[in-house]
């Protein structure tokens, strides 16, 4: 897979794709990032890619010269699965969504700054609106990092044990049950015996049971 990362603050990727589960999977060859900076299309002789909105109002917009010379190029080169842009006026990123994703070859992520971007930009070039929640970060870069994390980690070869992702909460409309290791007792606290009993038909029931439990407590909501 490809991913390329349009975004004015490329460093801040430094830290969190540079550990863990997405070096792993660059180290893999699995999975290939680019970042591309905005800033480095100015549209005038000061540097400038954003400027004040038509018809008033507070905030400066993203310009969609500077994002244009950066996706033109790209398609022209390969064909782009879907160019999403991170915003929070748009559906939240799921579980599911991030299993489409997975199986995709490129993707494009526009990290939305400033009070915005300029709507031509999403009419144009975005397939595909994502936000992490019903609030405003400072920037995309950190919603970026999470699709990005979500996404990657589903890619075959990426995670040590094939089968870890698909115990994950929301694989199948459930959080995840309980889990357990050493030691046996801690403080009182003690592992459920049907853990211990090498029953498996019998541990798989017990844990969609706690995984049904838990999610009628915690999130009702999935349950309808």
């Amino acid at each position: 897979m490809r991913i390329d990362i349009i975004t004015i603050f490329p460093e801040m990727f430094e830290g969190p794709f540079s550990h863990s589960i997405i070096k792993r999977a660059k180290e893999r060859e699995k999975v290939e990032i680019y970042f591309h900076n905005p800033r480095e299309y100015p549209v005038n002789k000061y540097g400038s890619i954003d400027d004040y909105p038509y018809g008033g109002g507070a905030g400066m917009v993203m310009r969609i010269e500077p994002v244009a010379a950066i996706i033109d190029p790209l398609l022209k080169e390969r064909a782009y699965d879907e160019i999403i842009y991170t915003t929070p006026d748009s559906e939240q990123f799921n579980q599911q969504e991030a299993n489409r994703l997975s199986t995709c070859s490129n993707i494009i992520i526009l990290c939305g700054h400033y009070k915005g971007i300029d709507q031509r930009i999403r009419d144009i070039y975005v397939t595909k609106e994502l936000s992490v929640g019903d609030y405003v970060l400072s920037g995309g870069e950190l919603a970026a990092a999470v699709f990005t994390d979500a996404i990657v980690r589903l890619i075959p070869g990426v995670l040590g044990n094939e089968t870890s992702a698909l115990s994950d909460s929301f694989q199948d409309g459930l959080l995840a049950p309980p889990l357990y290791t050493k030691p046996l007792e801690y403080k009182g606290h003690k592992v459920p015996d049907i853990l211990l009993s090498g029953n498996h038909q019998k541990i798989d029931e017990w844990r969609n049971e706690q995984a049904e439990r838990i999610t009628r407590e915690r999130r009702p909501d999935l349950l309808k």
